[in-house]
Protein backbone atom coordinates (compact mmCIF):
# COMPACT_ATOMS: atom_id res chain seq x y z
CA UNK A 1 0.00 0.00 0.00
CA UNK A 2 1.28 3.07 1.25
CA UNK A 3 4.67 4.86 0.92
CA UNK A 4 6.68 7.12 2.80
CA UNK A 5 9.50 9.12 1.04
CA UNK A 6 11.65 10.05 3.84
CA UNK A 7 15.04 9.58 3.33
CA UNK A 8 17.22 6.57 5.11
CA UNK A 9 20.00 5.19 5.10
CA UNK A 10 20.14 1.52 3.21
CA UNK A 11 22.93 -0.24 5.31
CA UNK A 12 21.82 -2.59 8.11
CA UNK A 13 23.16 -4.16 10.85
CA UNK A 14 23.37 -8.01 10.86
CA UNK A 15 22.91 -9.03 14.08
CA UNK A 16 23.65 -12.31 15.78
CA UNK A 17 20.41 -14.74 15.94
CA UNK A 18 22.00 -18.33 15.64
CA UNK A 19 22.74 -20.41 18.91
CA UNK A 20 20.52 -23.34 19.92
CA UNK A 21 17.10 -22.49 21.48
CA UNK A 22 17.47 -23.76 25.38
CA UNK A 23 15.28 -24.23 28.43
CA UNK A 24 15.32 -20.21 29.08
CA UNK A 25 12.78 -19.89 25.73
CA UNK A 26 10.39 -22.71 26.93
CA UNK A 27 6.87 -22.10 28.15
CA UNK A 28 5.28 -25.07 29.78
CA UNK A 29 7.63 -27.71 27.85
CA UNK A 30 6.65 -25.46 24.66
CA UNK A 31 9.18 -23.53 22.74
CA UNK A 32 8.24 -20.41 22.12
CA UNK A 33 8.63 -18.60 18.55
CA UNK A 34 8.29 -15.21 18.71
CA UNK A 35 6.16 -13.38 15.19
CA UNK A 36 7.30 -9.42 15.10
CA UNK A 37 4.70 -7.01 13.90
CA UNK A 38 5.68 -3.44 12.86
CA UNK A 39 2.97 -1.05 12.08
CA UNK A 40 1.54 2.90 12.80
CA UNK A 41 -0.15 2.37 15.84
CA UNK A 42 -0.14 6.01 16.93
CA UNK A 43 -0.39 8.89 14.62
CA UNK A 44 -2.94 9.63 11.82
CA UNK A 45 -2.47 6.32 9.81
CA UNK A 46 -3.05 4.20 13.48
CA UNK A 47 -6.64 3.23 12.47
CA UNK A 48 -5.18 0.70 9.68
CA UNK A 49 -1.96 0.26 12.07
CA UNK A 50 -4.44 -1.03 15.38
CA UNK A 51 -6.15 -3.18 12.95
CA UNK A 52 -3.32 -4.72 11.63
CA UNK A 53 -1.33 -5.40 15.12
CA UNK A 54 -5.34 -6.96 16.71
CA UNK A 55 -5.43 -9.21 13.56
CA UNK A 56 -2.10 -10.45 14.05
CA UNK A 57 -2.97 -10.97 17.62
CA UNK A 58 -6.11 -12.84 16.55
CA UNK A 59 -3.93 -15.16 14.38
CA UNK A 60 -1.34 -16.14 17.20
CA UNK A 61 -4.13 -16.61 19.66
CA UNK A 62 -5.94 -19.08 17.23
CA UNK A 63 -2.61 -20.92 16.97
CA UNK A 64 -2.14 -21.38 20.51
CA UNK A 65 -5.29 -22.45 21.29
CA UNK A 66 -5.95 -25.05 18.61
CA UNK A 67 -2.39 -26.32 19.11
CA UNK A 68 -1.21 -25.52 15.25
CA UNK A 69 2.16 -26.32 15.79
CA UNK A 70 3.05 -29.04 18.40
CA UNK A 71 5.30 -28.06 20.67
CA UNK A 72 5.34 -24.81 19.84
CA UNK A 73 3.54 -21.20 21.96
CA UNK A 74 3.84 -18.13 19.43
CA UNK A 75 4.18 -15.15 20.98
CA UNK A 76 3.80 -11.44 18.85
CA UNK A 77 6.10 -8.69 19.48
CA UNK A 78 4.33 -5.15 17.73
CA UNK A 79 6.73 -2.24 17.77
CA UNK A 80 5.38 0.98 16.10
CA UNK A 81 7.02 2.62 13.58
CA UNK A 82 4.71 6.02 13.18
CA UNK A 83 4.69 5.25 9.21
CA UNK A 84 8.53 6.82 9.53
CA UNK A 85 11.00 4.52 7.72
CA UNK A 86 13.41 5.09 10.28
CA UNK A 87 11.72 4.24 13.08
CA UNK A 88 10.79 0.90 10.67
CA UNK A 89 14.52 0.26 10.44
CA UNK A 90 14.87 0.36 13.60
CA UNK A 91 12.39 -1.59 15.15
CA UNK A 92 13.35 -4.68 12.28
CA UNK A 93 16.87 -4.48 13.58
CA UNK A 94 15.47 -4.64 17.27
CA UNK A 95 12.71 -8.03 16.10
CA UNK A 96 15.91 -9.72 14.00
CA UNK A 97 18.24 -9.43 17.68
CA UNK A 98 16.25 -11.40 19.38
CA UNK A 99 16.96 -15.15 18.38
CA UNK A 100 13.21 -16.29 18.79
CA UNK A 101 11.75 -14.04 16.52
CA UNK A 102 11.22 -16.26 13.37
CA UNK A 103 9.22 -13.77 11.30
CA UNK A 104 8.39 -10.10 11.03
CA UNK A 105 4.38 -9.44 10.18
CA UNK A 106 4.51 -5.61 8.22
CA UNK A 107 4.94 -3.12 7.94
CA UNK A 108 2.10 -1.37 6.48
CA UNK A 109 3.68 1.47 4.30
CA UNK A 110 6.17 0.79 1.80
CA UNK A 111 8.43 3.35 1.92
CA UNK A 112 9.19 1.66 5.70
CA UNK A 113 9.40 -1.61 4.11
CA UNK A 114 11.94 -0.51 1.99
CA UNK A 115 14.00 0.55 4.80
CA UNK A 116 13.18 -2.87 6.50
CA UNK A 117 14.31 -5.15 3.84
CA UNK A 118 17.89 -5.20 4.21
CA UNK A 119 17.83 -5.92 7.63
CA UNK A 120 15.43 -8.96 7.00
CA UNK A 121 17.87 -9.96 4.35
CA UNK A 122 20.79 -10.01 6.38
CA UNK A 123 19.72 -11.87 9.62
CA UNK A 124 17.52 -13.83 7.37
CA UNK A 125 14.29 -14.01 8.81
CA UNK A 126 11.01 -13.60 7.15
CA UNK A 127 9.05 -10.28 6.27
CA UNK A 128 5.58 -10.60 4.95
CA UNK A 129 3.21 -7.47 4.63
CA UNK A 130 -0.44 -7.71 4.29
CA UNK A 131 -0.63 -4.07 2.95
CA UNK A 132 2.69 -3.26 0.81
CA UNK A 133 1.59 -2.61 -2.53
CA UNK A 134 4.89 -1.14 -4.41
CA UNK A 135 5.56 -3.36 -7.25
CA UNK A 136 9.65 -2.29 -6.77
CA UNK A 137 9.75 -4.09 -3.71
CA UNK A 138 9.55 -7.60 -4.83
CA UNK A 139 10.25 -7.13 -8.69
CA UNK A 140 12.86 -4.06 -9.07
CA UNK A 141 12.92 -0.81 -10.65
CA UNK A 142 12.95 -2.13 -13.84
CA UNK A 143 9.45 -3.42 -13.30
CA UNK A 144 8.00 -1.43 -16.57
CA UNK A 145 10.06 -2.79 -18.13
CA UNK A 146 9.84 -5.85 -17.94
CA UNK A 147 13.10 -6.62 -16.49
CA UNK A 148 11.57 -8.27 -12.96
CA UNK A 149 14.16 -9.36 -10.76
CA UNK A 150 13.25 -10.51 -7.17
CA UNK A 151 15.05 -8.16 -4.87
CA UNK A 152 14.63 -10.01 -1.34
CA UNK A 153 14.09 -14.00 -1.34
CA UNK A 154 13.32 -13.48 2.94
CA UNK A 155 10.53 -10.56 1.71
CA UNK A 156 6.68 -11.38 0.75
CA UNK A 157 3.70 -10.35 0.79
CA UNK A 158 0.19 -10.99 0.90
CA UNK A 159 -1.42 -7.31 -0.89
CA UNK A 160 -1.41 -7.36 -5.02
CA UNK A 161 0.71 -4.73 -6.58
CA UNK A 162 -0.38 -0.90 -7.58
CA UNK A 163 0.55 -2.55 -11.06
CA UNK A 164 -2.69 -4.10 -11.06
CA UNK A 165 -4.68 -1.96 -8.25
CA UNK A 166 -4.02 1.33 -10.61
CA UNK A 167 -4.86 -0.64 -13.59
CA UNK A 168 -7.77 -1.85 -12.35
CA UNK A 169 -8.97 1.89 -11.09
CA UNK A 170 -8.48 2.93 -14.85
CA UNK A 171 -10.70 0.26 -16.24
CA UNK A 172 -13.09 -0.10 -13.73
CA UNK A 173 -13.77 4.06 -14.41
CA UNK A 174 -13.99 3.94 -18.18
CA UNK A 175 -16.00 0.88 -18.18
CA UNK A 176 -18.20 0.94 -15.19
CA UNK A 177 -18.75 4.43 -13.74
CA UNK A 178 -18.39 5.86 -17.73
CA UNK A 179 -15.65 8.41 -17.11
CA UNK A 180 -14.32 9.97 -20.08
CA UNK A 181 -12.24 13.04 -18.69
CA UNK A 182 -10.46 12.03 -15.39
CA UNK A 183 -7.85 15.15 -13.45
CA UNK A 184 -5.03 13.32 -11.71
CA UNK A 185 -3.73 14.47 -8.49
CA UNK A 186 -1.19 12.64 -6.27
CA UNK A 187 0.89 13.14 -3.00
CA UNK A 188 4.28 13.15 -4.59
CA UNK A 189 5.20 9.73 -2.29
CA UNK A 190 6.19 6.66 -4.53
CA UNK A 191 2.74 5.26 -3.49
CA UNK A 192 0.78 7.20 -4.76
CA UNK A 193 3.29 8.72 -7.85
CA UNK A 194 2.54 4.82 -8.91
CA UNK A 195 -0.82 4.36 -8.46
CA UNK A 196 -1.75 7.15 -10.30
CA UNK A 197 0.54 6.68 -12.86
CA UNK A 198 -0.89 3.08 -13.59
CA UNK A 199 -4.65 4.88 -13.27
CA UNK A 200 -3.62 7.10 -16.04
CA UNK A 201 -1.67 4.41 -18.70
CA UNK A 202 -4.68 2.41 -18.30
CA UNK A 203 -7.81 5.02 -18.48
CA UNK A 204 -5.87 6.53 -21.76
CA UNK A 205 -5.25 3.17 -22.89
CA UNK A 206 -8.49 2.65 -23.26
CA UNK A 207 -9.89 5.89 -24.78
CA UNK A 208 -10.05 8.23 -21.74
CA UNK A 209 -8.59 11.57 -21.71
CA UNK A 210 -6.47 13.68 -18.66
CA UNK A 211 -8.05 16.98 -18.13
CA UNK A 212 -5.16 17.80 -16.07
CA UNK A 213 -2.43 16.52 -13.56
CA UNK A 214 -1.46 18.35 -9.77
CA UNK A 215 1.11 17.24 -7.42
CA UNK A 216 0.14 18.28 -3.72
CA UNK A 217 2.34 17.83 -0.62
CA UNK A 218 0.61 15.31 1.69
CA UNK A 219 1.05 17.44 4.59
CA UNK A 220 -1.29 19.94 2.50
CA UNK A 221 -5.06 20.49 4.25
CA UNK A 222 -5.95 23.35 2.23
CA UNK A 223 -6.41 22.91 -1.42
CA UNK A 224 -8.20 26.16 -2.43
CA UNK A 225 -5.69 26.61 -5.55
CA UNK A 226 -6.26 22.95 -6.81
CA UNK A 227 -9.84 23.13 -6.51
CA UNK A 228 -9.67 26.45 -8.86
CA UNK A 229 -7.78 24.18 -11.34
CA UNK A 230 -10.00 21.14 -11.44
CA UNK A 231 -12.82 22.79 -11.49
CA UNK A 232 -11.77 24.97 -14.75
CA UNK A 233 -11.11 21.65 -16.49
CA UNK A 234 -14.01 20.06 -15.98
CA UNK A 235 -13.40 16.51 -15.32
CA UNK A 236 -16.03 13.74 -15.25
CA UNK A 237 -13.43 12.36 -12.33
CA UNK A 238 -10.75 13.21 -9.85
CA UNK A 239 -8.59 10.41 -9.24
CA UNK A 240 -5.92 10.74 -6.24
CA UNK A 241 -3.14 9.21 -5.38
CA UNK A 242 -2.55 9.19 -2.40
CA UNK A 243 -3.79 8.71 1.71
CA UNK A 244 -6.87 9.66 3.54
CA UNK A 245 -5.52 12.04 5.75
CA UNK A 246 -5.11 14.60 3.07
CA UNK A 247 -7.93 13.31 0.69
CA UNK A 248 -10.65 13.30 2.85
CA UNK A 249 -10.32 17.11 3.52
CA UNK A 250 -9.51 17.02 -0.63
CA UNK A 251 -12.79 16.06 -1.09
CA UNK A 252 -14.66 18.36 1.03
CA UNK A 253 -13.06 21.48 -0.33
CA UNK A 254 -13.76 19.64 -4.31
CA UNK A 255 -17.23 19.53 -3.08
CA UNK A 256 -17.48 22.87 -1.18
CA UNK A 257 -15.72 24.90 -4.80
CA UNK A 258 -18.74 23.18 -6.65
CA UNK A 259 -16.66 20.32 -8.17
CA UNK A 260 -19.53 17.87 -7.64
CA UNK A 261 -18.03 14.71 -9.24
CA UNK A 262 -16.20 12.06 -7.75
CA UNK A 263 -13.05 11.36 -5.74
CA UNK A 264 -11.54 8.12 -6.54
CA UNK A 265 -8.45 6.49 -4.85
CA UNK A 266 -6.61 3.40 -3.88
CA UNK A 267 -6.27 1.52 -0.95
CA UNK A 268 -4.52 4.37 0.87
CA UNK A 269 -8.14 6.05 1.22
CA UNK A 270 -10.38 3.11 1.79
CA UNK A 271 -10.73 3.43 5.38
CA UNK A 272 -13.25 4.40 7.68
CA UNK A 273 -11.32 7.63 9.04
CA UNK A 274 -11.87 9.00 5.18
CA UNK A 275 -15.59 9.49 5.84
CA UNK A 276 -14.21 10.76 9.46
CA UNK A 277 -13.22 13.33 7.93
CA UNK A 278 -15.16 14.58 4.64
CA UNK A 279 -18.49 15.52 5.15
CA UNK A 280 -19.16 15.30 1.79
CA UNK A 281 -17.74 11.30 0.76
CA UNK A 282 -20.86 10.46 -0.18
CA UNK A 283 -20.35 8.95 -3.98
CA UNK A 284 -16.74 8.97 -3.71
CA UNK A 285 -14.54 5.49 -4.44
CA UNK A 286 -12.19 3.61 -3.14
CA UNK A 287 -10.00 0.35 -4.69
CA UNK A 288 -9.12 -2.00 -2.19
CA UNK A 289 -6.55 -5.32 -2.19
CA UNK A 290 -8.82 -8.55 -2.14
CA UNK A 291 -12.55 -9.25 -1.49
CA UNK A 292 -14.49 -7.85 1.28
CA UNK A 293 -14.10 -9.93 4.31
CA UNK A 294 -17.49 -9.20 4.77
CA UNK A 295 -18.44 -11.32 1.53
CA UNK A 296 -16.26 -14.31 1.73
CA UNK A 297 -17.72 -17.39 3.35
CA UNK A 298 -14.08 -18.07 4.29
CA UNK A 299 -13.93 -15.10 6.47
CA UNK A 300 -16.95 -15.73 8.74
CA UNK A 301 -14.77 -17.38 10.90
CA UNK A 302 -12.47 -14.56 11.30
CA UNK A 303 -14.45 -11.91 11.94
CA UNK A 304 -16.94 -14.04 14.57
CA UNK A 305 -13.32 -14.50 16.25
CA UNK A 306 -12.49 -10.75 16.05
CA UNK A 307 -15.68 -9.73 17.85
CA UNK A 308 -15.33 -11.86 19.99
CA UNK A 309 -11.82 -11.29 21.18
CA UNK A 310 -13.45 -8.11 22.16
CA UNK A 311 -10.77 -6.01 20.25
CA UNK A 312 -11.32 -2.09 20.76
CA UNK A 313 -10.87 -0.81 16.55
CA UNK A 314 -12.14 -3.10 13.89
CA UNK A 315 -9.43 -4.87 11.96
CA UNK A 316 -9.72 -1.94 8.95
CA UNK A 317 -8.64 -2.55 5.32
CA UNK A 318 -5.91 -5.21 5.94
CA UNK A 319 -7.56 -7.09 8.46
CA UNK A 320 -8.11 -10.55 6.59
CA UNK A 321 -4.83 -9.90 4.61
CA UNK A 322 -2.54 -9.27 8.16
CA UNK A 323 -4.24 -12.97 9.59
CA UNK A 324 -3.21 -14.55 6.53
CA UNK A 325 0.24 -12.62 6.60
CA UNK A 326 0.56 -13.95 10.13
CA UNK A 327 -0.74 -17.35 9.45
CA UNK A 328 1.93 -18.03 6.54
CA UNK A 329 4.47 -17.89 8.81
CA UNK A 330 2.74 -20.29 11.28
CA UNK A 331 2.62 -22.64 8.69
CA UNK A 332 6.00 -22.06 7.45
CA UNK A 333 7.11 -22.96 11.29
CA UNK A 334 5.11 -25.78 11.73
CA UNK A 335 6.53 -27.51 8.08
CA UNK A 336 10.02 -26.80 9.50
CA UNK A 337 9.02 -28.47 12.97
CA UNK A 338 7.16 -31.42 11.28
CA UNK A 339 10.54 -31.75 9.10
CA UNK A 340 12.61 -31.35 11.85
CA UNK A 341 11.42 -34.47 13.71
CA UNK A 342 9.34 -32.57 15.65
CA UNK A 343 11.82 -29.53 16.97
CA UNK A 344 12.74 -26.43 15.55
CA UNK A 345 16.40 -26.57 13.86
CA UNK A 346 19.18 -24.20 15.11
CA UNK A 347 18.87 -22.74 11.95
CA UNK A 348 15.67 -22.17 12.20
CA UNK A 349 15.23 -18.79 10.12
CA UNK A 350 16.73 -19.81 7.07
CA UNK A 351 14.28 -23.04 7.11
CA UNK A 352 11.07 -20.70 7.46
CA UNK A 353 12.16 -18.68 4.61
CA UNK A 354 12.49 -21.37 2.28
CA UNK A 355 9.13 -23.33 3.65
CA UNK A 356 7.62 -19.39 2.83
CA UNK A 357 7.80 -20.23 -1.00
CA UNK A 358 5.60 -23.18 -0.66
CA UNK A 359 3.19 -22.17 1.87
CA UNK A 360 -0.48 -22.38 0.63
CA UNK A 361 -3.91 -22.73 2.32
CA UNK A 362 -7.25 -21.64 2.20
CA UNK A 363 -6.97 -18.41 4.26
CA UNK A 364 -9.45 -15.59 5.80
CA UNK A 365 -9.05 -13.56 1.87
CA UNK A 366 -9.27 -17.08 -0.38
CA UNK A 367 -6.17 -18.89 -1.32
CA UNK A 368 -2.92 -18.07 0.18
CA UNK A 369 0.35 -19.04 -2.12
CA UNK A 370 3.23 -16.79 -3.50
CA UNK A 371 4.78 -16.92 -6.71
CA UNK A 372 8.50 -16.51 -7.57
CA UNK A 373 8.94 -12.71 -6.44
CA UNK A 374 7.12 -13.64 -3.09
CA UNK A 375 3.71 -11.79 -4.08
CA UNK A 376 0.48 -13.30 -3.76
CA UNK A 377 -1.25 -14.75 -5.97
CA UNK A 378 -4.12 -13.33 -5.49
CA UNK A 379 -4.91 -10.46 -7.34
CA UNK A 380 -8.42 -9.66 -6.56
CA UNK A 381 -9.67 -6.09 -6.52
CA UNK A 382 -12.64 -4.50 -5.01
CA UNK A 383 -14.48 -0.44 -5.76
CA UNK A 384 -16.03 0.47 -2.70
CA UNK A 385 -17.96 3.61 -3.02
CA UNK A 386 -19.00 5.51 -0.20
CA UNK A 387 -23.02 5.18 0.52
CA UNK A 388 -25.13 6.49 3.79
CA UNK A 389 -21.85 7.18 5.78
CA UNK A 390 -19.70 3.76 5.43
CA UNK A 391 -17.79 2.30 2.12
CA UNK A 392 -20.02 -0.46 -0.09
CA UNK A 393 -18.21 -2.72 -2.42
CA UNK A 394 -19.32 -2.34 -5.95
CA UNK A 395 -17.71 -4.71 -8.00
CA UNK A 396 -15.05 -7.55 -7.33
CA UNK A 397 -12.44 -8.81 -10.42
CA UNK A 398 -9.22 -10.68 -10.30
CA UNK A 399 -7.27 -8.44 -12.62
CA UNK A 400 -4.15 -9.90 -14.40
CA UNK A 401 -3.17 -7.06 -16.55
CA UNK A 402 0.46 -8.83 -17.30
CA UNK A 403 2.06 -11.62 -17.58
CA UNK A 404 5.33 -12.37 -14.81
CA UNK A 405 6.42 -15.07 -16.49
Amino acid sequence: MLIITTAVATGALTLSACGSRGEDNKSGGKTTVVIGLDAPTTGELSALGLGIRNSAQLAVDTANKTGEVKGVTFKLEALDDKALPNVGQQNATKLAGDKDVLGIVGPLNSGVAQSMQQVSKQNNVTLISPANTTPDLTQGPDWKKNKRVRQFDTYFRTATTDEVQGAFDGQYAWEKMKVKKAYVIDDQKTYGVGLASSFKDQFTKLGGKIAGTEHVSPDDRDFKAVVSKVKSAKPDLVFYGGEYPASGPLSQQLKDGGVTVPLMGGDGMYSGDYIKLNKKAQGDYASSVGKPVEELPSAKKFIADYQAAGFKEPYEAYGGSTYDATWSVIQAVKAVVDGNGGKLPDDARKKVVEAMNKVTFDGVTGKVAFDKFGDTTNTTITAYQVDKGAWASRFSAEFKKFDKS
